[in-house]
Protein backbone atom coordinates (compact mmCIF):
# COMPACT_ATOMS: atom_id res chain seq x y z
CA UNK A 1 0.00 0.00 0.00
CA UNK A 2 1.37 3.39 -0.92
CA UNK A 3 1.50 6.24 1.53
CA UNK A 4 -0.58 9.03 0.00
CA UNK A 5 0.70 11.59 2.52
CA UNK A 6 4.35 11.08 1.67
CA UNK A 7 5.91 13.56 -0.76
CA UNK A 8 9.11 12.59 -2.52
CA UNK A 9 11.08 14.35 -5.20
CA UNK A 10 11.57 12.65 -8.54
CA UNK A 11 15.33 12.35 -8.04
CA UNK A 12 15.16 11.28 -4.38
CA UNK A 13 16.55 7.73 -4.89
CA UNK A 14 19.74 9.07 -6.48
CA UNK A 15 20.40 11.56 -3.70
CA UNK A 16 19.42 9.10 -0.99
CA UNK A 17 22.03 6.62 -2.18
CA UNK A 18 24.88 9.03 -1.47
CA UNK A 19 23.72 10.46 1.86
CA UNK A 20 24.34 7.43 4.08
CA UNK A 21 27.95 6.78 3.00
CA UNK A 22 28.80 10.46 3.48
CA UNK A 23 27.20 10.48 6.92
CA UNK A 24 29.12 7.33 7.90
CA UNK A 25 32.39 8.84 6.65
CA UNK A 26 31.88 12.08 8.57
CA UNK A 27 30.81 10.10 11.66
CA UNK A 28 33.97 7.98 11.67
CA UNK A 29 36.29 10.92 10.95
CA UNK A 30 34.74 13.16 13.57
CA UNK A 31 34.77 10.39 16.20
CA UNK A 32 38.45 9.72 15.48
CA UNK A 33 39.26 13.42 15.67
CA UNK A 34 37.30 13.72 18.91
CA UNK A 35 39.31 10.89 20.45
CA UNK A 36 42.58 12.33 19.17
CA UNK A 37 41.84 15.82 20.48
CA UNK A 38 40.88 14.43 23.86
CA UNK A 39 44.03 12.31 23.98
CA UNK A 40 46.57 14.99 23.12
CA UNK A 41 45.08 17.63 25.38
CA UNK A 42 44.07 20.30 22.89
CA UNK A 43 41.56 22.95 23.89
CA UNK A 44 38.44 21.11 25.14
CA UNK A 45 36.18 23.18 22.89
CA UNK A 46 37.83 21.69 19.79
CA UNK A 47 37.06 18.18 21.02
CA UNK A 48 33.53 19.24 21.91
CA UNK A 49 32.94 20.47 18.36
CA UNK A 50 34.01 17.10 16.95
CA UNK A 51 31.81 15.41 19.52
CA UNK A 52 28.80 17.47 18.45
CA UNK A 53 29.46 16.65 14.79
CA UNK A 54 29.64 12.95 15.72
CA UNK A 55 26.36 13.19 17.62
CA UNK A 56 24.68 15.03 14.74
CA UNK A 57 25.79 12.41 12.21
CA UNK A 58 24.62 9.55 14.40
CA UNK A 59 21.25 11.24 14.87
CA UNK A 60 20.92 11.85 11.12
CA UNK A 61 21.71 8.20 10.40
CA UNK A 62 19.06 7.00 12.84
CA UNK A 63 16.45 9.38 11.42
CA UNK A 64 17.36 8.39 7.86
CA UNK A 65 17.03 4.72 8.77
CA UNK A 66 13.57 5.09 10.28
CA UNK A 67 12.29 7.27 7.45
CA UNK A 68 13.48 4.96 4.66
CA UNK A 69 13.06 1.47 6.12
CA UNK A 70 10.88 -1.09 4.42
CA UNK A 71 7.62 -1.70 6.20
Amino acid sequence: MTDRYRIEAADAPERRGMLRPVLWLVLVLSAANNAAMSGIGVNPFVGAVFGLVTLACATALVVHHYRHRAR
